[in-house]
Order: structure tokens, then C-alpha cells, then sequence
């Protein structure tokens, strides 16, 4: 372990265009849009025959077939095959997560450079069988003769083959994504007009982001897709209001498709880096990573699904002797534009910073001119696993190209949250020489 922490890089990253799943990715797979996305990485940094000591990451909705994906996609890429792949989930956080995860070792002095990526399809999601019709299926191959393998379908009903997919309720309180989020935007008094309005900006800013040239080297093509397919740049607030609901039917719903995100398939990656490997592969950092932190909340008992975000962005704050204020851009990941709105409220509420965070006073507001600034995941989708890194690439661009420091909040399953600090490459620069 080095005697000193060293200074986390980030060289970049790319991702594949999101799109709205059974689409046209329908008949990808993980590994398909994993291996894609690390390839345009390989291609853009000039990585070919290139040792990686680690490529970190995973998907959320999976195969038991995928157990080893990080690996398997290193191994459909021109990357050196010593390249070792490690797969990891935290359902929404899996790729910033990793990017912690890789930004620690590095850091340390164990490993000098890798690669977090997520990628996720719910177009190619698992659908399973009955408890019993599978246990039939795996006494199966045990049996000796053919009569004890009829035996084993003793009793066997119809029932049995009705394929039971994906449930995506939460398993301790039974209710979807969207419907705890129901529950945050009326404990948070935030209304339909408001989510709209947001949903209305992130595709405004998503557009302009790709009309100005902005993410002409953030994404690479993938089965002859060259942009998100969600992306709505005529989109009206006259048509958001015409929406109906999507989770809440009675008339105190008011979450829509368009103010939440859709089931997406995509991948994202970013090659992280000591300043060294970085200097001696002739790569430039765009900027460092200099702190993350994790967080959960107890939402089984009221907490809020989707608000973990806010305890992790204080703590890390408390850690870095930042304010919430000492920011040039944010990335708020959209799982909901109610989510974002909540996290927002939260932030500046005496009473929630009280009990929930600790503290004696409120974070505080947020300039929102800084606030998502090329749009986000309204606007491009969300592929679940795939957007800690999006968002991370994203990031380390906008501070390239702008200077100053930025802060990450990615709102999970599971009632958790994963949050980041990046630094420009220009600041942090002038930090270390003051």
C-alpha cells in the first residue's frame, strides 16, 4: 500500500445510446451492450492489447448465466486477456459504486488503473418457471431410469408452466418504484405541473446537448444505433398534461411515463487512472475523483424509498468540509422528477435535516441553473446498472471543459444511495499547489 493516498483520475468515458426497452435493442443481451460499450472505450483511449488491472461493474436485471459479465465482455474486447473482470450490483448505483470501488485501490497503491461499467437490458429479462415445475427440473438429470423420470412429473398441472417474470415490487413492502415514489411526492407536497416542468427542461437540455456537438465523443454507435431513442425534443408541457398516471390511477396520482423514467437497455464505462499509468499511456485526465459515499435508510419504515441520496451527500459533505453550495454543476440522477424534487425540498427542510441527517441547521438550496445541465435521466432513459457511469462520464466532461467541482447523487433500490465529488483536473491542480 502506497505511504501516501494518490490522486484518483478520470480519463473519460463513452456509453451506447439508451433505448426504450423491446425496442431496438430487443435482441441484444447484457453482454452484447456491456462488451459494446467497452470496446468504444478500447477504441477512443487507444487501449488495444492494453492491461487493465481491474474492469469493475455488473447489471441489476441478469441471467444466472451472467454471473461472470464483466469478464466475459473483457474477453470480447482487444483488451490484453490478463485483464481481470469482476462483477458487482447495487442496483442503481452499480457503476458508481464500482468507480468507488476501483478509485480506492488506486488511491491505496493496489492497482493503477480500471474500468467501472454497468449495462442493463429488460428487454432480454429472465422469466422463470413455477418453484415446483423448476425443482421437478432439477431432479431431472439425477434420475437413473426412464420410469424414475416419469416419476419425478408425479402430479404435474398445467399450472406449472405459467412463466412468472421479473417482479420488480420492492420484496419487504410489495409496491414498485413508482409507487413509493407517489408516496415522497405527496409527503413532499410536489405536484404534477412541477414534475412536468422538470421532465419538460431534461429533454430541452438533452436535445441541445446533442444538437451543439456535446455528445458527439460520450456516446459510441451500437447494432447501427446512434442516439437515445427516448430523447423527445419536440416534447410540449401541453401533451405532459394529457398524460395519465402510471402508478397512482385515483386522482392523487401524479406520476406519468414522461416524469419518470421508461425500462431502458444501454451500457455505460469510464477508465479511471493513476496520474502516472495516465501520463505514461498518454492519456490527459479530465478530472479526479476525490470523494463517494454510500448510504441507506430505513424506508420499510417511512424513510422514503428514494431519499437514502440526501444522507449520503451530507455525510460526504461533512467529510470533504464542503457545503452544498460549494458547486459549479450537479448530476441528480432522474429516476423520477418527483425523486429530484423530494431530494431538493429534503435539503433545505430544518425539520428533515434535523431528525434525518443530524443536522442543527438546513443543506440548504442549490442554484438549479447548475442543476443537470445536459439533461438527464428523463430524457435519456435509464438503464439501470449503466447509469453511475453515464453520469460519471458526463460529469468529468462538463468539468474538462468548464472547470470547477461537481457533485453526484444516485438514488438505488433498496432504499439506498451512492454520491460523489469530482474536481476538475484545472482545480485541483491549483488546490494541490496553494
Amino acid at each position: 500500500m502506497a505511504e501516501t493516498l494518490r490522486r484518483v483520475g478520470i480519463v473519460g468515458g463513452v456509453r451506447t445510446p439508451f433505448c426504450r426497452s423491446n425496442t431496438l435493442y430487443a435482441d441484444l443481451s447484457n453482454l452484447d451492450l456491456m462488451t459494446s460499450a467497452l470496446n468504444g472505450l478500447v477504441d477512443k483511449y487507444r487501449l488495444k492489447g492494453v492491461h487493465i488491472d481491474e474492469v469493475v461493474g455488473g447489471a441489476v436485471v441478469a441471467h444466472s448465466k451472467d454471473y461472470n459479465l464483466a469478464r466475459e465482455a473483457v474477453l470480447g474486447t482487444t483488451l490484453a486477456p490478463s485483464t481481470p473482470g469482476i462483477t458487482m450490483q447495487q442496483a442503481c448505483g452499480t457503476s458508481l459504486q464500482a468507480a468507488s470501488t476501483i478509485g480506492a485501490k488506486i488511491a491505496s497503491g493496489e492497482i493503477d488503473c480500471g474500468i467501472a461499467i454497468g449495462s442493463d437490458t429488460t428487454s432480454d429479462a429472465p422469466i422463470v418457471f413455477s418453484k415446483k415445475f423448476a425443482t421437478r427440473l432439477v431432479q431431472l438429470p439425477q434420475q437413473k431410469t426412464a420410469m424414475e423420470r416419469v416419476r419425478v412429473f408425479k402430479g404435474f398441472s398445467p399450472r406449472e408452466l405459467i412463466p412468472q417474470p421479473p417482479d420488480v415490487s420492492e420484496p419487504r413492502t410489495g409496491l414498485s418504484m413508482g409507487q413509493h415514489c407517489e408516496l415522497m411526492a405527496r409527503e413532499w407536497k410536489i405536484t404534477r405541473q412541477e414534475q412536468d416542468r422538470f421532465a419538460f427542461e431534461s429533454h430541452k437540455k438533452g436535445g441541445e446537448a446533442y444538437r451543439s456537438g456535446y455528445m458527439d465523443n460520450l456516446i459510441v454507435p451500437c447494432a447501427g444505433v446512434y442516439r437515445d431513442n427516448n430523447l423527445r425534443e419536440d416534447i410540449s408541457l401541453d401533451k405532459l398534461a394529457t398524460l395519465k398516471t402510471a402508478f397512482d390511477k385515483s386522482d392523487k396520482g401524479t406520476l406519468t411515463a414522461a416524469n419518470s423514467t421508461p425500462m431502458t437497455d444501454g451500457a455505460a464505462c469510464v477508465l479511471l487512472a493513476s496520474e502516472e499509468w495516465a501520463a505514461k499511456h498518454g492519456l490527459a485526465i479530465e478530472s479526479f475523483l476525490t470523494y463517494t459515499q454510500s448510504s441507506a435508510n430505513n424506508f420499510v419504515a417511512g424513510d422514503g424509498l428514494l431519499m437514502a441520496p440526501t444522507i449520503a451527500v451530507s455525510r460526504m459533505l461533512d467529510r470533504a468540509h464542503l457545503t452544498l453550495q460549494d458547486f459549479d454543476f450537479y448530476e441528480i440522477h432522474e429516476a423520477f422528477a418527483a425523486q429530484v424534487l423530494a431530494t431538493l425540498k429534503a435539503w433545505e427542510d430544518p425539520e428533515y435535516c434535523r431528525t434525518q441527517l443530524g443536522k442543527d441547521h438546513p443543506l440548504g438550496s442549490i442554484d438549479r441553473a447548475k442543476l443537470n445541465v445536459k439533461g438527464s435521466s428523463l430524457a435519456f432513459g435509464h438503464p439501470f446498472a449503466a447509469t453511475g457511469a453515464r453520469v460519471l462520464a458526463n460529469l468529468s466532461k462538463l468539468l474538462a471543459e468548464n472547470g470547477g467541482r461537481g457533485l453526484i447523487s444516485i438514488c438505488t433500490a433498496g432504499g439506498m444511495g451512492v454520491a460523489a465529488i469530482l474536481e476538475s483536473a484545472t482545480r485541483a491542480h491549483v488546490r494541490a499547489a496553494a
